[in-house]
């Protein structure tokens, strides 16, 4: 079939990797001049499959009033409210009730494990080479922190997942540069996670698409799908059998036209990108920040720190209006927990993206609803880490074979 493909980020990179695979003719569409410039150009690179949750969750309506009027808050609400973002909160709101999370969160889990197989798999097999780092850490800086933990640790023992809750001091045996003078109660460490440089590995799958003939479109915007009956579907009048929806926030717009009406919007993250001052005083692999819900990892010869929920202000998609409140929030925790790691005068990449997040936290990913087109968007903070497992079952669906697993 010939199939056209919506964006170039992560999500469309490995969806098209996958189609082609099966022998599809693959077209992807994308206005940028590059694949993963948006959303997936400076992302955490955490990929943990046993933290991947819905942002949705009980108890968080509270934490977003609680941070408010906080200078350093993972959660940051701004007026004014864009079309469609206060209605996606009253939405948001609900999936926050305890049935609505834990269906979402079954769903995301058991996508999260097999995207990371699959993600195994295909490093392994292309030997794909990129800037990874195996264990991440979340680090817990009270024992009101540990008690709150509990019901995910319950979620990881359920599931069989290999985890260890640690003192400080196992902490920093695994992690050596954790910093004495900041309080550290304990921590969870996952030694089968990782972080690793997420446009790297995009671009590599890019060039293996590219060799069994896939076709990537640079500077071209996506304007209009139209239904053209049973000859398919049109993009801006080039016919295609099948068109598949990875364009992260634009996504609602351009459905909306075909009846599809999707509650998406971007939900703003930050990262800050320096390189290691001192490899002594940075970080082994990655550790997340449960207070402030700030990652630090350690990509190749740079230190990123990443994180971050921003939603209304008036501020575009494109990152050109930052926060500086949020920024300072990530030097703040990279200074706590590892002082000195990295060069934060020169060569510093700052960075600010639009997640695409759908009220429920959980991705769409399948038939649309429209004879011809698919959806696989919505990821969220999490597209980095369900991005191979979602490429795989949404190529299984339009193949007509029987996906692994079923959202």
């Amino acid at each position: 079939m010939k199939i056209a493909i919506i964006g170039a980020g992560i999500i469309g990179v490995t969806t098209a990797y996958e189609l082609a695979v099966d022998g599809h003719e693959v077209h992807v569409i994308e206005r940028r001049s590059s694949a993963c410039e948006e959303a997936s150009f400076a992302n955490a690179g955490v990929l943990a499959p046993g933290y991947v949750t819905p942002w949705a969750a009980p108890g968080m309506p509270a934490k977003v009033l609680k941070y408010l009027f906080k200078p350093h808050a993972p959660v940051r609400v701004g007026l004014p409210f864009k079309h469609g973002e206060l209605a996606w909160l009253r939405q948001w709101f609900q999936a926050c009730k305890p049935q609505a999370y834990a269906v979402n969160r079954a769903a995301m889990q058991s996508l999260a494990s097999y995207s990371f197989e699959r993600l195994t798999e295909l490093t392994k097999t292309l030997e794909l080479h990129y800037d990874r780092a195996d264990g991440y850490m979340t680090l817990l800086r009270s024992e009101q922190e540990l008690v709150q933990m509990q019901p995910s640790l319950q979620v990881l023992k359920d599931v069989g997942y290999e985890h260890s809750v640690l003192d400080a001091a196992a902490a920093r045996k695994i992690e050596p540069a954790l910093s004495l003078e900041t309080t550290l109660h304990a921590a969870i460490y996952l030694p089968n996670d990782a972080v690793a440089n997420c446009r790297q590995f995009a671009l590599l799958l890019r060039t293996q698409a590219e060799s069994l003939g896939a076709k990537f479109h640079f500077n071209r915007t996506a304007e209009s799908l139209t239904q053209q009956g049973l000859q398919g579907i049109s993009v801006d009048g080039d016919l295609f059998d099948q068109v598949v929806v990875c364009a992260g926030v634009d996504s609602a717009a351009l459905l909306k036209p075909l009846g599809i009406h999707l509650p998406l919007i971007p939900v703003h993250g930050y990262s800050v990108s320096a390189p290691i001052r001192e490899p002594m005083d940075a970080p082994v692999s990655g550790v997340m920040d449960e207070r402030f819900k700030i990652a630090i990892s350690r990509i190749g010869n740079r230190v990123r720190v990443a994180g971050g929920a921003q939603i209304g202000g008036g501020n575009d998609i494109n990152g050109s209006k930052m926060n500086e409140s949020a920024i300072q929030t990530l030097y703040k925790v990279l200074s706590d927990w590892f002082p000195g790691a990295a060069d934060t005068k020169n060569q510093v990449q700052v960075w600010k993206g639009a997640r695409p997040m759908l009220p429920g936290g959980s991705p769409r990913v399948g038939a649309s609803g429209v004879q011809g087109v698919w959806l696989n968007l919505g990821h969220g903070s999490s597209g980095w880490a369900l991005s191979c497992g979602s490429a795989r079952l949404i190529a299984d669906k339009i193949s007509g074979k029987k996906p692994t697993i079923e959202l």
